[in-house]
């Protein structure tokens, strides 16, 4: 693994600005933390922006779709909320290997300050290669492991900041390990080589290298509902705080037949990401 040199010297670079040796220690904490968390990713285990370690079945397709209504940070200003509408179709094209495509619908809603008030398109689109090479085995202490590499294409409308206009690359590492029977943790940490993780209004608008990461706690509550708990967030270079993101989430999802699911997750944030927001979707096997 290469990361860990990548990790190395940021903190060194971080730590060779004029500031006293303890903000150093506490922007090196921050930067691995939030390497050893689960990505922000749209290809997750909906409603979760955690990504799952499982993959689709082999010869079969995984459809899930969510719309979710965030209000926005004030310092986005004249912009007041956003609504994305996500629609992900993946297949599985081997064993332990699935391709996938995403593609956002992004509402943002401006005040009445300036013209036009609405401003509606497709965003940016992502194609996602994911592979689960270790499943996780009943009485082992081996989690299940998977890693992912997605691109972003600059499909999205920039001069009505619905894209960034920049291809992004990103790669993320997975666990994922039943704590009981009935209780899933999930770890991700991923790096984003290039471009930028917004998704409208957003996400942070920093060029070029950010560490994303969070961390996901699922239970199931009856053969039907589960419900769970997510922390995510995300680093720039400069391990600045207040230039990454951080958002919880509450969510879950009931069971309506044996391939089907209703998703729905109420979050909160702070930094470059919703102040809050609620998200409902679907998710479908076949």
């Amino acid at each position: 693994m290469r990361i860990f040199p990548r990790i190395r010297d940021a903190a060194r670079a971080a730590c060779a600005r004029p500031f006293a040796a303890a903000s150093c220690l506490r922007r090196a904490f921050l930067l691995t933390a939030f390497l050893f968390l689960p990505a922000v990713s749209v290809g997750a285990q909906q409603p979760f922006y955690t990504d799952d370690a499982d993959v689709t079945e082999f010869k079969h397709f995984h459809i899930q779709f969510s719309n979710e209504l965030d209000a926005l940070q004030r310092f986005d200003y004249p912009s007041l909320t956003q609504n994305t509408s996500v629609l992900e179709v993946g297949y599985g094209v081997a064993k332990n290997l699935e391709i996938s495509v995403n593609g956002p619908l992004i509402g943002i809603y401006n005040s009445r300050v300036i013209t036009p008030r609405r401003l509606v398109g497709l965003g940016d689109i992502e194609l996602q290669v994911k592979f689960n090479p270790i499943k996780e085995k009943e009485g082992s202490r081996m989690p299940a492991l998977a890693a992912t590499f997605a691109i972003e294409f600059p499909t999205g409308n920039t001069d009505k900041g619905l894209g960034s206009g920049l291809a992004d690359y990103f790669v993320n590492g997975i666990i994922q390990k039943s704590v009981t029977k009935k209780t899933t943790l999930r770890l991700n940490g991923g790096i984003l080589f290039a471009g930028n993780d917004t998704t409208g209004e957003i996400g942070i608008k920093t060029r070029g290298t950010a560490f994303v990461g969070g961390a996901s706690v699922v239970k199931q509550f009856t053969r039907k509902l589960d419900l769970g708990l997510e922390v995510t967030g995300a680093l720039t270079k400069t391990l600045h705080l207040d230039e990454g993101q951080v958002q919880m989430q509450f969510g879950g999802n009931y069971l309506l037949t044996k391939k089907m699911s209703l998703d729905f997750g109420i979050v909160a944030g702070k930094f470059n990401t919703a102040r809050f927001g609620a998200q409902l979707g679907f998710s479908i096997d076949f």
